[in-house]
């Protein structure tokens, strides 16, 4: 193989791993709006329904601390870990442990839904985003 041929394959492999790698943001790209439409609407259908909302709290990551945050939402999780705000934002409630969060509270930042939560997670339990968050509409209708 000549040097002008080593170019043009390389050329080739650049070009195949930058389309690659446009086609998988594409993806993420569509599953995040997707995503964003099915907590919207749950947001709607929360709001429509009268379900209570309450003030937020985040978790250290080891999971000793419990702080205050200024977000007010829904938790959508048993274990309080996964939250929307009434702005209609995702939250994962785990930050690092500070001083600072444990007397002025913490901030966590919103991240994109996923469509299916949990997956690639250690227990092996995922769950499709709008089930989850059809199953807490259900929870509140629910009073046992």
């Amino acid at each position: 193989m000549g040097e002008d041929d080593s170019l043009a394959w390389r050329e080739r492999q650049r070009r195949a791993v930058r389309a690659h790698a446009e086609a998988d943001e594409r993806r993420r790209a569509d599953e995040h709006a997707r995503a964003a439409e099915i907590v919207a609407w749950f947001v709607a259908e929360a709001t429509r329904r009268g379900l209570p909302t309450t003030r937020l709290h985040a978790r250290s990551y080891d999971g000793r601390a419990r702080y205050r945050t200024r977000l007010i939402g829904w938790y959508v999780d048993r274990v309080q870990s996964r939250a929307v705000d009434t702005a209609g934002r995702w939250y994962l409630l785990t930050v690092p442990a500070s001083l600072h969060s444990l007397f002025l509270g913490a901030d966590p930042s919103p991240a994109p839904a996923p469509l299916i939560v949990g997956e690639g997670g250690r227990d092996g339990e995922s769950i499709p985003l709008r089930e989850l968050l059809a199953r807490r509409l259900g929870d509140a209708a629910d009073p046992g």
